[in-house]
């Protein structure tokens, strides 16, 4: 595969808690930290050493340490979910992630996370096979990528929704790099800004069907924009029932987690089957490593 972003140091070495991408020729890198007693002393520590980190990255790569962009991510217990959405910059400093002949726009400076899961690449390329013909749900949308795999690959039809008006508008840009601008704004590749959950909900009543569903919810949300909260652990299996109830007869639903010690509850499986997609998924650059839960369900 023609590709120019891949994962490129994994907390190989256990003194070194880092997490290093290369996006053509810039770094976009994140150091997981546990805060104990004295965090005002350790956070000055982190931050020179941080700063000496990003120099010997970019001197080893040959690279302006403009180039290099190091962040912090803090314990799940030390954070709140979501705070991979949160700006920590403002510096807008972009690349373009190219797959074959995919383009997508990413973020480095920003984010906590730059717009383009790289361990989702194998993933990208399923979505792409398996929609030709098809109508298509992408629910958490996020900045649009497996919509524009799925169009892309023949799709006739593609929702994409998410609640976020960031990544609706990053989507669009995603849209535009591929091609598809036209067809977002013909209605046949829709953007819709609304909560997931409540967009289920209205599906159902309305008795809307789509022949695959892609199901890639975040671990845990208390937006602000949405009533309630949602635990994936907690919820999952809830709202993989009601996506396969919006599936038509031989759909798919393709359903992902990242959520820490996941564990997949279904229920009876009489009437569809699951497949672990995880061995399918892991690409070279991620051998060894913990990889998201993946897996399709099929109506029987």
């Amino acid at each position: 595969m023609n590709i120019n972003a891949f994962r490129l140091y994994d907390r190989d070495i256990p003194e070194i808690p880092l997490l290093l991408d290369l996006y053509d020729d810039a770094v976009s890198g994140a150091l997981y930290v546990r805060r104990e007693k004295n965090a005002g002393m350790e956070e000055r520590y982190t931050q020179v050493w941080l700063s000496s980190m990003k120099t010997a990255i970019a001197r080893s790569l040959d690279i302006s340490d403009s180039r290099v962009f190091l962040k912090e991510r803090r314990r799940m217990h030390q954070r709140q979910e979501g705070d991979q959405y949160t700006k920590v910059s403002i510096s807008g400093f972009y690349r373009d992630v190219r797959e074959g002949d995919m383009r997508f726009r990413v973020n480095l400076s920003d984010y906590l996370d730059t717009g383009l899961f790289l361990d989702s690449r194998k993933k990208r390329a399923l979505i792409r096979g398996a929609c030709d013909g098809k109508r298509v749900l992408n629910l958490f949308a996020y900045t649009g990528t497996l919509s524009v795999c799925a169009a892309i690959g023949g799709a006739k039809h593609v929702d994409s929704v998410d609640l976020s008006n960031t990544y609706l508008e990053w989507a669009k840009v995603n849209f535009a790099l591929n091609g598809l601008q036209a067809s977002y704004e013909k209605g046949e590749m829709p953007l819709i800004r609304e909560n997931a959950i409540t967009f289920i909900a209205e599906a159902l009543r309305n008795k809307l069907t789509w022949d695959v569903i892609i199901l890639d919810p975040p671990a845990f949300s208390n937006s602000k924009k949405m009533q309630g909260t949602l635990d994936i652990r907690r919820d999952h299996e809830a709202l993989i029932k009601q996506c396969l109830s919006l599936l038509k007869s031989d759909g798919t639903l393709y359903f992902s987690s990242n959520a820490k010690g996941f564990s997949l509850e279904t229920g009876e499986t009489a009437n569809y089957s699951v497949k672990d997609l995880r061995p399918l998924f892991t690409d070279e650059d991620f051998k060894g490593k913990r990889m998201p839960a993946n897996y399709s369900i099929k109506l029987l």
